[in-house]
């Protein structure tokens, strides 16, 4: 396994990862919101790629695990500028990011930004636009007044303490959504969702399957798999969406 390094950003952030040699495409993992490159699907797959010979790369965001800053400070296009720095300071040739939950819609913004770079694709109970459709769609009256005025909110966590969630979060989300515009993938794309999934609905993995541009992309629900998909099963099947995108042409 790599040691934790640290990345200092063009922004002035300090990103902590973990780098894997091998033969390429290297496959990058993108966390989730809160999430960290400890987490189980991440160090599964660093094991899973090292056993294989693949370049592997795992990163903390800004605001998350090691990295600088506090969650608060941070949005959503902090961590896409995050992602970039990685990606164009730490990888060589093509990628296969693999975008979990937010980590998702981060995938989504690299096929913006890096499509060229892209070897294929494989997300995870991705959550494209979660800020506009999952919180504030969902917020109270009472609750846009208070992020309005005060700058930030409380929501309950059903894996940790509460998140707060900021002002400058929702409306910089609002400027990076990729569900409204056209969105082309230009490589083969492996979504995987689970049906007991309570974060992310098989509604918007619906959504992103018919929204999206792509000559080889495919959804698979998982029955009674939930938002983590980090189970025995799960993580096989995470290694075979892999597999068959590093594998097409």
């Amino acid at each position: 396994m790599g040691q934790t390094a640290f990345l200092e950003t063009a922004q002035g952030r300090r990103l902590a990862y973990r780098k894997t040699k091998g033969r390429g495409p290297t496959i990058v993992f993108l966390g989730g919101l809160k999430s960290d490159m400890e987490g189980t699907k991440a160090v599964h797959l660093e094991a899973w790629a090292q056993a294989q010979g693949r370049a592997f790369l795992r990163f903390d965001y800004s605001g998350h695990g090691e990295s600088s800053q506090k969650f608060e400070e941070t949005c959503i296009g902090d961590w896409h500028e995050d992602t970039l720095e990685v990606i164009d300071r730490l990888c060589d040739g093509p990628i296969v990011p693999v975008g979990s939950s937010m980590g998702g819609w981060q995938a989504l913004l690299l096929a913006r930004a890096r499509a060229g770079r892209i070897h294929g694709m494989v997300t995870i109970a991705a959550a494209p636009d979660f800020t506009e459709d999952g919180y504030v769609a969902s917020f109270t009256d009472l609750q846009k007044q208070t992020l309005d005025t005060v700058g930030q909110i409380e929501l309950p966590s059903d894996y940790m303490e509460p998140y707060i969630i900021t002002k400058r979060l929702i409306e910089d989300g609002r400027a990076r959504l990729v569900l409204r515009d056209p969105l082309e993938l230009p490589f083969p794309v492996r979504c995987l969702q689970g049906t007991a999934d309570t974060a992310v609905t098989t509604d918007t993995a619906l959504r992103l399957l018919e929204h999206a541009t792509c000559d080889d992309m495919r959804l698979l629900l998982v029955k009674d798999a939930d938002h983590r998909f980090s189970d025995g099963p799960c993580l096989g099947l995470i290694e075979q969406a892999v597999s068959e995108v590093l594998g097409a042409v």
